[in-house]
């Protein structure tokens, strides 16, 4: 598994998180275009028990949650460790439909979620 990037464990306890193969299944792909995935930063994972997990909240039905991709790359941009990006997109902001970037991203709110990602940069 070298090559991955991957976050410390700083999510709850109630943040459901997935196996790399339950993603890959999820995707309708492989484990190994999973994990490509991850080292490209289309995706982020953790590690528990020795195991990557991908948080649930990133997939929906037709794949990966629209903008996931292109807010962690303005954040990876704007100098964000993986650890950073997790924190941030979990992190509670009742000024943000959906009360965290990664559920405002899951409604359609990307664009917002981008704006507030490039602005911490400056």
């Amino acid at each position: 598994m070298s090559g991955i990037p991957v976050a410390d464990d700083v999510l709850g306890a109630d943040v459901a998180v997935l196996p790399i193969s339950e993603v890959a299944t999820a995707l309708n792909v492989s484990a190994n275009k999973v994990r490509q995935m991850l080292r490209d930063g289309h995706l982020i994972a953790i590690r528990r028990k020795g195991e990557l997990y991908v948080p649930g909240a990133f997939l929906v039905k037709d794949g990966v949650v629209k903008g996931l991709a292109g807010t962690i790359t303005v954040l990876a941009d704007s100098g964000f460790s993986r650890t950073e990006m997790l924190r941030w997109l979990f992190a509670e902001d009742e000024t943000l439909p959906g009360a965290t970037p990664v559920n405002a991203l899951r409604t359609s709110h990307g664009t917002e979620v981008k704006r507030r990602a490039q602005a911490m940069a400056f």
